[in-house]
């Protein structure tokens, strides 16, 4: 089997999620687990790489909250119709706000050649909620969505 970036990404979130993606202080060893789990080394430098620029996105500033988001052809492509719609409810619930929105439509085009899906979306969402300060009741809100203990007109 062929492993992603997002299978890396996934393998730290469901193992490391206590420590809230703080896992650049102990890096050497969790690579280290990571290539004794079987993935490739390419794709754990790509994934750490990844997480780097995740909190380096911290700083973005937020958009003028009367905006709207209008997506461009390459962010058409990398997520369809239904990935965006799924931004657009996100944030119209009080799920994301709009410096959350940008940075998942970052993290998302930054997973090269990886085919985003509503379920692998909704996990980057989650990842970045994790990521960002004062995000608690959203990330419980994504989790309760991605585990299915949202209440159906949430989904």
């Amino acid at each position: 089997m062929k492993e992603t970036i997002f299978d890396v990404l996934m393998y730290l979130f469901e193992h490391y999620m206590e420590e809230e993606l703080e896992i650049f202080s102990d890096s050497d060893s969790i690579k280290t687990e990571l290539l004794e789990a079987g993935f490739p080394q390419l794709e754990i430098n790509k994934a750490f790489d990844w997480l780097e620029s995740l909190s380096a996105q911290r700083a973005i500033t937020t958009t003028v909250p009367t905006s709207f988001r209008i997506f461009s052809n390459e962010e058409k492509t990398k997520l369809d119709l239904k990935c965006q719609d799924l931004l657009l409810f996100l944030e119209r619930t009080g799920i994301l706000n709009p410096k959350n929105r940008e940075i998942v439509i970052d993290r998302a085009l930054a997973l090269e050649n990886e085919e985003i899906s509503i379920e692998k979306l909704k996990w980057i969402i989650l990842l970045i909620l994790l990521s960002q300060p004062d995000e608690e009741i959203a990330f419980s809100r994504m989790e309760d969505m991605i585990y299915d203990l949202a209440p159906t007109y949430l989904n």
